[in-house]
């Protein structure tokens, strides 16, 4: 059974995902299934949600680690966060990765405790997004190790994800975020 925090326990929630354990953490958007970036908690987060692995998670960071990450930035990309935009990014390494820098004080402040959390919507793998803590608690108290708690949340609206590994960028998923033209051209 997971366990129940509270969202002003944030070094708790901070310990928990430090020691390596999977969480629903509410996000800038809507709820999210969370963990440090790591290999184990990314299977894990797979296996909760039953998601193929061919469906890569995003990362959720703030601008201080981004280089850590390996993406390759534009200075234009960059100006566009903190939002809720979701942007598919070159690495240096040849590959891609989705990474939304968060506006959100909570989480903006859990990430300067822990570092980049990767994090994906709260439901299985192709069911409809659960929005509020008496929709998770149940489907997911026995599958994640805690859920935090935040009452009187509103209904969120996903990110808007944008692929910015080509020019012009191409809005793949329009949500939150209304992206400038000028990027699209």
């Amino acid at each position: 059974m997971a366990a129940i925090i509270n969202l002003d326990d944030i070094e708790e929630v901070a310990s928990r995902l430090k020691r390596g354990e999977v969480g629903v953490i509410p996000s800038d958007t809507i709820y999210g299934i969370s963990a440090i970036v790591s290999e184990s908690a990314m299977e894990r987060i797979y296996e909760i949600k039953e998601r193929p692995q061919s469906k890569k998670l995003i990362v959720l960071s703030n601008k201080e680690s981004l280089s850590s990450l390996g993406v390759i930035v534009s200075d234009d990309i960059l100006s566009l966060w903190p939002s809720p935009l979701t942007v598919i990014l070159p690495t240096r390494d040849g590959d891609t990765l989705a990474v939304r820098v968060p506006e959100d004080k909570y989480l903006s402040s859990l990430i300067a405790l822990t570092g980049p959390l990767f994090s994906t919507s709260v439901n299985i793998s192709g069911k409809p997004s659960l929005q509020s803590f008496s929709e998770i608690l149940p489907a997911f108290s026995d599958k994640v190790d805690f859920i935090v708690k935040k009452d009187n949340i509103k209904p969120g609206e996903s990110s808007t994800l944008l692929d910015a590994t080509k020019r012009p960028c191409r809005i793949l998923r329009q949500g939150a975020y209304k992206v400038k033209e000028s990027l699209l051209t």
